[in-house]
């Protein structure tokens, strides 16, 4: 559900659809989709936990283990936030645990004639934590 942050959502949406909830869209015209889960479905293809203590337990994931180099899952914020000035920040957990099927995560902001900027990406993570 959201919080009082615009564009702020934890995944935890008591069985409503978390692309509605958070304000999110599958990319359509990408080759494969993001997912809701918790450990209890991933078992050891993903973490133990999400990254918040207590009742929280819902992320977003990619199972790449079936997909080919080169294949994207993408998904998009369905709210445009406007350009600021020292204000816009980014903020989000991830867990890539390295694997031979590990991709790359990016992310792109959206210039207003439809550019997309890299803004960071990072193609694994050596520990197994968030």
């Amino acid at each position: 559900y959201y919080t009082s942050i615009p564009g702020s959502c934890n995944f935890e949406t008591q069985d409503q659809e978390w692309t509605t909830v958070c304000g999110l869209t599958q990319d359509p015209s990408d080759d494969f989709d993001w997912n809701i889960s918790n450990s209890a479905v991933m078992g050891k293809t993903g973490p133990d936990t999400d990254h918040t203590p207590g009742k929280g337990q819902h992320f977003l994931y990619v199972n790449s283990s079936a997909q080919k180099e080169g294949n994207r899952a993408r998904i998009i914020t369905t709210k445009l936030f406007p350009a600021s000035f020292g204000v816009c920040r980014v903020r989000f957990w991830f867990w890539m645990f390295a694997s031979r099927q590990t991709g790359v995560l990016k992310v792109y902001t959206a210039e207003e004639h439809g550019v997309d900027i890299l803004m960071w990406s990072s193609s694994r993570n050596e520990e197994n934590k968030w």
